[in-house]
């Protein structure tokens, strides 16, 4: 008996989130995705959409179905179930023309150390399909964009770790794709060579419609505009960066008091109120109960109490937070 899945846990758009540079042309449309590995079942009907233009960041903890998703995306791995369209065709009708539309770096690059980065990126210009009369410029375009000009005449197995990222990138863009699948990016690279790949990814989403996933949530915080989050299968959140982090807020307040109770126990006893620190003098942090009418009870106990309310506001929340959040959440029943 298939199982259903838990939608939309967070952010108020949903599917339909588009960012500012993007329009509403779709570019990956998901919908009741399946996929069975005999008799476990890694992805439990999922449905997401990704617009043209938009930078998304694609979570979920390991075992998530993450990796499964875009095996299917890219046309890896067949659905069992639902349907995949990237860039217009669906993956299991025309996987060629899928493959055209999307440039893929998985967490291991297909690097081949024994050659030349500048030949290696020409091979893979060659198997992507780009006409011989375009492979020259194909190269040095992305030897451009991935900053490897110091480093294209170099054997690919000499090169640095943020190198051999970058060679990885060049050849995910090499044939100009519409559609640019980031798989850890920046994993194992040290925190300037991180800041380099993100400026990149940064610049190839000027102008293609890239979808990331990171372990890394403070680069995905700080370079998507839209977060689809999943946990065992199931879609859990999905919605622009802000909308999201202003969602996990709400549970976080902190609360100004003139004349504040003798003890914190008087807070954390109030309706609605799971736990309260004392953060200042006469300043708390309160975290709330799961429910969007918490926080207004609360506020108007607190202006009841006779503490003398004098500030309340929302607390600021990183991905981290929501993350552990939506996924503590949705694992609890």
């Amino acid at each position: 008996m298939p199982l259903t899945p838990t939608t939309g846990g967070l952010g108020g758009e949903g599917a339909g989130a588009v960012s500012s540079r993007g329009s509403h042309v779709p570019m990956i449309e998901i919908e009741g995705l399946r996929k069975l590995y005999g008799q476990f079942e890694a992805l439990r009907g999922i449905s997401f959409t990704v617009y043209r233009g938009e930078v998304v960041g694609f979570l979920g903890p390991n075992g998530a179905g993450k990796s499964t998703t875009m095996k299917v995306m890219t046309g890896l791995v067949p659905p069992s179930a639902g349907t995949a369209r990237v860039a217009g065709p669906d993956v299991l009708d025309e996987p060629v023309e899928v493959r055209r539309a999307i440039g893929f770096l998985p967490e291991h690059p297909p690097l081949y150390p024994e050659m030349i980065v500048r030949d290696y990126l020409s091979f893979t210009a060659e198997i992507r399909g780009v006409p011989r009369r375009r492979r020259k410029a194909a190269v040095e375009a992305s030897i451009e964009l991935c900053g490897l000009e110091e480093v294209h005449r170099r054997l690919v197995g000499n090169l640095s770790k943020g190198y051999r990222q970058r060679t990885g990138l060049a050849q995910a863009v090499i044939h100009q794709p519409r559609i640019l699948i980031l798989d850890e990016p920046t994993v194992g690279l040290d925190p300037t060579q991180v800041v380099e790949i993100r400026g990149i990814i940064r610049d190839i989403g000027r102008e293609r419609t890239v979808i990331l996933s990171s372990h890394i949530l403070p680069e995905v915080q700080a370079t998507c505009e839209r977060v689809v989050i999943i946990n065992r299968g199931r879609l859990v959140a999905d919605g622009r960066m802000d909308q999201i982090l202003a969602t996990g807020g709400e549970r976080r307040v902190l609360v100004r008091l003139r004349r504040p109770p003798m003890e914190i126990s008087e807070l954390a006893a109030l309706a609605g109120v799971e736990s309260a620190e004392v953060q200042g003098e006469g300043l708390y942090r309160l975290e709330l109960e799961a429910g969007a009418e918490r926080r207004e009870a609360v506020v108007a106990a607190l202006a009841a109490s006779g503490w003398g309310l004098y500030e309340v506001r929302s607390e600021t929340t990183s991905l981290e937070e929501v993350f552990r959040d939506v996924v503590l959440e949705e694992a609890a029943p």
